[in-house]
């Protein structure tokens, strides 16, 4: 059913980092596409005017999103700013000034989760909140009861349908990409499923550090800051069953069934790493036991999963920045044709940077005799300069009203379930150097079978031997 567009977009924290590195120019992109041409409000307590948050805007677009003339003048037009405190109700007296005729605004949230509950019963107090929709930034809450008390504000205002919660990752191409890809090939949904799979492994990979942002990072660590939202997004798009209809909420149940489907971590499915000179950073406690990597290994007890084990492993300061998903498959019974030490056939996803499906398959060697290589068959596309980036889709459908794209209640609770026995578990921290692959010497039972996929640069050519 087509919902009605938001007429109005009124976003705190109008004058910080995200909105000028992110924001403005998913706004002119959006502009561009012709998919804005409603009042954008900027709310921020910075003492500027709309000048200044004008100026800021085009700083913004010269710098990460290039100018667009046409465009901007547009965008500049919708501008509108109002400067205020978020406790004081003339913030949003002002605010509702601003919206003028406005009946269904969106509400974007991009600022601290800290400052939602006042924001929030402002925006009921001056009649702002009804009809509209709200969006919010990640994170939704540190563990599973700030999660459940933040999901209790948005509730208490708005329905759980006017909710967009902001998982930018599930909004990258190749992210949304992998469910029509598993679904719309018919070769692959057969043997996808524990009667074919041996492991899968989900790695997600930086080849940089905190960047200068130890006191957030310090906060938050490698499982609160990737695996429990991002990598988990990527873990329900590769284990979901195919929706009944493609609705958002179709969609969305069959995500929340797999995160059901999995237990609590526990201590023993989990390592935890820091790279060398973490502690030097600033921000950082001289102490600190937060981890910028870590594996974990999960169990998905489905009628298609069960007795497949789940390895996810994320890190900074390690060799390559990618995101890969590997699915190994079991070996095929040994007889006068096949040979015990035949090379394991297996699925490759490549989500970042580039987006690359390979099948690995056993061959005879160019001479006919030895021992049989693997070859990968590669198909590799990289994005193109006009593709939609994330914001600019988040922002677009959240006004749209489809919430496809955009976690659920249930979807948030259950994530941090999954996690919240190992968030404070006294695990030991194990020290690995940086540009390397994690820490060396650890639980061997936490290696997938066959071990971990190491990624690599993609070739140009279609095949590709690798053993």
């Amino acid at each position: 059913m087509t919902q009605p567009h938001s007429d109005a977009l009124v976003f705190f924290g109008a004058t910080g980092d995200l909105a000028y590195k992110k924001i403005f120019p998913a706004l002119q992109s959006m502009i561009k596409r012709g998919s804005l041409s409603v009042p954008v409000i900027g709310v921020a307590k910075a003492g500027w005017n709309l000048d200044q948050l004008k100026d800021r805007a085009k700083d913004s677009l010269e710098k990460h999103g290039g100018l667009d003339p046409d465009a901007w003048t547009k965008l500049s037009g919708l501008l509108r700013y109002v400067d205020g405190d978020y406790a004081d109700p003339a913030t949003f007296a002002a605010v509702r000034k601003e919206l003028g005729d406005a009946k269904r605004p969106a509400h974007y949230l991009a600022i601290p989760p800290s400052m939602f509950e006042k924001v929030v019963e402002q925006l009921v107090q001056s009649g702002s909140a009804k009809d509209a929709r709200m969006i919010v930034e990640k994170p939704f809450g540190h563990d599973l009861a700030s999660a459940q008390e933040l999901n209790r504000i948005l509730l208490s205002a708005f329905r759980e349908s006017s909710i967009f919660r902001i998982d930018h990752y599930l909004a990258k191409g190749p992210v949304h990409n992998m469910v029509s890809f598993r679904f719309s090939n018919s070769f692959l949904e057969p043997i996808w499923n524990r009667n074919y799979i041996e492991s899968v492994q989900i790695t997600m990979a930086e080849d940089f550090g905190v960047q200068g942002r130890g006191s957030f990072y310090d906060q938050t660590g490698a499982i609160r800051d990737v695996i429990q939202n991002h990598i988990f997004q990527v873990l329900c798009n590769l284990a979901m069953e195919c929706p009944a209809a493609s609705d958002s909420e179709s969609v969305r149940d069959e995500k929340v069934k797999v995160l059901k489907a999995i237990p609590p971590i526990t201590a023993d499915d989990l390592i935890r790493g820091q790279f060398k000179g973490y502690l030097d950073e600033k921000g950082v406690a001289p102490d600190s036991q937060v981890e910028t990597f870590a594996v974990l290994r999960m169990q998905i007890k489905s009628w298609r999963w069960d007795g497949v084990p789940f390895f996810i492993r994320a890190g900074k300061n390690l060799p390559v920045t990618c995101t890969e998903v590997m699915a190994r498959l079991r070996k095929p019974p040994h007889t006068n044709i096949t040979e015990p030490d035949s090379p394991q056939n297996y699925v490759r996803m490549r989500i970042s940077p580039e987006m690359t499906i390979a099948l690995a398959v056993s061959t005879s060697s160019v001479s006919g005799t030895g021992p049989r290589q693997e070859v990968e068959m590669v198909a590799t596309r990289h994005p193109e300069p006009t593709e939609m980036e994330a914001y600019e889709r988040v922002l677009t459908d959240a006004m749209a009203g489809d919430a496809t794209l955009f976690a659920r209640q249930d979807y948030v609770e259950e994530a941090w379930r999954i996690v919240d026995p190992i968030l404070n578990a006294p695990t030991p921290v194990h020290v690995y150097e940086p540009q390397t692959w994690g820490p060396q010497d650890c639980d061997p039972s936490l290696i997938p079978p066959g071990g971990w996929d190491i990624p690599t640069p993609e070739p140009q050519d279609v095949y590709r031997v690798v053993g």
